[in-house]
């Protein structure tokens, strides 16, 4: 009797462990499926090569061989910022990689590629949107005058030590919130990890009603990155005219075809992705075919309504199609992500 006992006993006591490490691993690679869903595509090799000896020239040595293996490791997305933890901070450099990876994760950023300066630029309170499932980072402090930026109140130490097109790294004090391995897996992210506050932008924004800074900044996180860097780079026109405006639709194209244009196609192209009127998807698709949208480029600029077609699955405005209806969706504005850019024949002959 007293074996039969001791025999169940270890039955329970292996499927114990065995249920535990299923649970352990799944979550874990339920971690990796939603932080990679919507990352962009991954950055060159040699870019990553390139960051890496910043990196290590910098004296960021577990960093910089961490992102040095990243074929096989961590691969950083295109248009991303990544903050580099000073080797000190890192009390213990044999932790495991998958807790390795969860702190790069959560020290990288997918707005864009940040340089100090467009930190600098920053609202105070502003969230940064992080490869690590549902998790953000804030900008807690930004001080001009003595040129410096704290991200979840930690020190951006050595700036710029990686500018690229594609990438940007700083280098940070300490990680953005006290990590450790055996936490993370007795509590799970959402217990160890507290979402920041965030404040959308300034008053000035919200007294115009359109939070624009808001705008690109989403934009940039939800892969439509080249035309957040369009309406980012014209946004200092587009607030001053548009002041009066209290909503806005914006049609975004996930292509870059109208970056490396002169100026002024640029501003008047990116005005025709704007109406001056919130229209969310439902509200587009009741109005009658034909119908004409004023938009925030030149009066003669409309769009043209041309309604749901049998041949594409979404509705078509001016020959293009929405792809993705209510993509972003605020009080103040709509976003509909859309196939292509909309052609202006008189500027692209």
């Amino acid at each position: 009797m007293a074996s039969s006992r001791w025999c169940w006993f270890l039955i329970y006591f292996v499927a114990s462990i065995t249920l535990g490490i299923i649970a352990i691993s799944s979550a874990m690679r339920s971690s990796s499926k939603n932080t990679t869903q919507e990352a962009a595509a991954p950055i060159p090799n040699d870019l990553s090569t390139n960051a890496s000896n910043a990196l290590r020239k910098a004296g960021f040595i577990v960093m910089a061989e961490l992102l040095h293996h990243s074929p096989s490791f961590f691969k950083p997305p295109q248009n991303a910022t990544i903050f580099a933890i000073k080797d000190s901070a890192l009390k213990n450099t044999s932790h495991p990689l998958w807790f390795l990876k969860t702190l790069l994760l959560y020290h990288t950023t997918t707005a864009k590629a940040s340089s100090f300066l467009d930190l600098l630029n920053t609202s105070q309170g502003t969230c940064l949107t992080t490869l690590l499932r549902d998790k953000n980072v804030s900008v807690t402090k930004v001080d001009r005058a003595q040129n410096s930026v704290e991200i979840n109140h930690v020190s951006i130490s050595n700036p710029n030590i990686f500018l690229g097109e594609q990438l940007a790294v700083h280098g940070v004090l300490a990680p953005f919130s006290p990590l450790h391995p055996q936490d993370l897996l007795q509590r799970g992210l959402d217990s160890v990890i507290h979402s920041p506050t965030c404040h959308s932008n300034s008053s000035h924004e919200s007294e115009n009603g359109v939070e624009w800074n808001r705008v690109v900044h989403l934009l940039g996180a939800k892969g439509y990155a080249s035309f957040s860097i369009a309406l980012h780079s014209v946004l200092d026109g587009i607030k001053k005219d548009s002041g009066s405006s209290c909503s806005v639709t914006i049609f975004a194209p996930p292509d870059s075809t109208l970056l490396g244009r002169p100026s002024s196609f640029l501003d008047r192209a990116v005005r025709l992705h704007i109406l001056p009127q919130r229209f969310s998807y439902k509200e587009l698709t009741s109005l009658p075919v034909r119908t004409l949208l004023k938009t925030l480029a030149s009066d003669d600029d409309h769009l043209e309504i041309d309604g749901v077609l049998d041949f594409v699955h979404g509705m078509v405005v001016d020959g293009v199609e929405i792809v993705a209806p209510d993509m972003l969706v605020s009080e103040k504005f709509v976003v509909h992500g859309i196939s292509r850019a909309f052609k202006m024949a008189e500027l692209t002959s």
